[in-house]
């Protein structure tokens, strides 16, 4: 299988480096001439996993790839919107029966399978923890994996052939409820990631501040609902999605915070992804995840304050109206989020 990485950053990285060191046949795609050149002296990856190390063959930005390189399996590792954005050029590069693999947050997969159909698109999530040190340097922080799905749900020939192509190189899992298994890491990004963005702390840190406990149950509470309300149940990821108490709304006592430290166990000391993007003055992902949970909401008319105040919240940090302090979490809750 001939696989095309597009999007060399913590994520992209760190499954490219593992995949040509375990020998897989990939090449990489980037977004500028510059990084190209640096990524084509090689690739380090540390941390949870061992150190690895590869040249890779082929480095190119996408716009040097011509339609004769064919390749069996295109991962999109970039940001949604650039997967959005490039995905039309990438399939000029797929085989007859290449496939385009998303693992973004939210439903970049199903918006690219209505553009090309379900025949051209597998769906996917990672939950790696990944930092990139510098361009070609990264480090793991966590022993997460990849997860693979037919959109449609159910088994699949064609998903199973991609878990067995990268194993030995990282933990490919599959799944036969995609969208089970999309939103049960979409609640995690609407209360974790974007939480800990605003407040510019880890969640463990912002769940003891004043407001970080009550931002956190309202965006969850409200995303589960949303997710219920429009009949997908979420799978387990990490901890059962539904938390103990939730369908009394009592989010108190020994159970609760029990479920709360599962989650820490994980996800607890990790730096939100969305905060390295505050810091880097890129564009974030929100409205793939709160935004996107606050419109679907919208659209059924079920309550999504919190995640429409925090989406709102982002945005006024991306463009350098407000910034990352732990006193945004006070303000979602005075605000009326």
């Amino acid at each position: 299988m001939r696989i095309l990485i597009v999007g060399i950053g913590a994520l992209g990285g760190t499954i490219a480096a593992r995949a040509l060191n375990a020998g897989v046949d990939v090449c990489l795609a980037t977004r500028t001439e510059a990084s190209a050149k640096i990524l084509r002296a090689g690739l380090k990856v540390s941390g949870v996993g061992g150190e690895a190390r590869a040249v890779p063959p082929r480095v190119a930005v996408i716009e040097d790839y011509e339609s004769r390189e064919k390749f069996d399996l295109i991962l999109l590792a970039t940001k949604a919107h650039d997967a959005l954005e490039s995905a039309p050029a990438l399939t000029h590069l797929l085989t007859p029966r290449g496939l385009l693999w998303p693992i973004q947050n939210g439903v970049v997969a199903q918006m690219l399978a209505a553009r090309f159909g379900r025949g051209r698109v597998v769906g996917g999530l990672s939950n790696l923890g990944a930092t990139m040190v510098e361009p070609g340097v990264y480090e793991q922080r966590n022993a997460g994996h990849l997860l693979i799905g037919e959109l449609a749900g159910g088994p699949s020939e064609r998903v199973e052939s991609i878990a067995q192509a990268l194993k030995g190189a990282i933990d490919v899992r599959t799944t036969a409820n995609l969208r089970g298994a999309i939103w049960a890491k979409l609640l995690l990004n609407c209360s974790v990631t974007t939480i800990g963005a605003m407040a510019g702390r880890t969640m463990r840190q912002y769940l003891i501040l004043p407001g970080g406990g009550e931002v956190f149950r309202r965006a969850y509470d409200e995303a589960l609902a949303v997710a219920l309300g429009t009949g997908t149940q979420p799978e387990r990821m990490i901890v059962d999605p539904m938390p103990p108490g939730w369908k009394e709304r009592r989010t108190t006592g020994k159970d609760y915070d029990g479920w709360i430290n599962q989650i820490l166990g994980v996800y607890g000391d990790l730096k939100p992804s969305m905060l390295q993007d505050f810091e880097r003055v890129r564009r974030t992902e929100i409205d793939f995840i709160n935004g996107y949970v606050a419109q679907l909401g919208a659209d059924h008319a079920l309550p999504v304050s919190m995640n429409a105040a925090i989406t709102r919240m982002v945005h006024a940090i991306e463009n350098g109206a407000v910034h990352p302090n732990p006193a945004r979490l006070v303000e979602l809750i005075g605000n009326g989020g």
